[in-house]
């Protein structure tokens, strides 16, 4: 079973929240590194949170430790992510009919 990788970010009121890192890529297009993690709750639906940040990645492509994540502000990026998840969901959906 592949291991989980974690982190830990201090929110405003300074608890300790624990998100899951469910991928990492660069995109072609804007040449920045993203990071996709969730904190396994669910929002009024029902639905995972997911949530997205860019990051800088280590040489050898690894998160570093106490990195830096950076809002993503722009719709293009929004969407470069929202594509990318769609598909994973659709892959995820297909295997699980089969």
């Amino acid at each position: 079973m592949e291991e989980k990788m974690t982190f830990t970010v201090t929110d405003e009121s300074g608890k300790n929240v624990e998100y899951e890192v469910l991928f990492t890529f660069e995109s072609d297009e804007t040449k920045k590194n993203y990071i996709v993690y969730t904190d396994n709750t669910t929002d009024d639906e029902g639905n995972t949170k997911v949530f997205a940040s860019i990051y800088e990645p280590e040489a050898d492509g690894k998160i570093k430790e106490n990195t830096k994540l950076t809002p993503i502000e722009t719709e293009s990026e929004w969407k470069i992510i929202e594509t990318i998840l769609e598909e994973i969901q659709k892959e995820v959906t297909e295997g699980e009919n089969e």
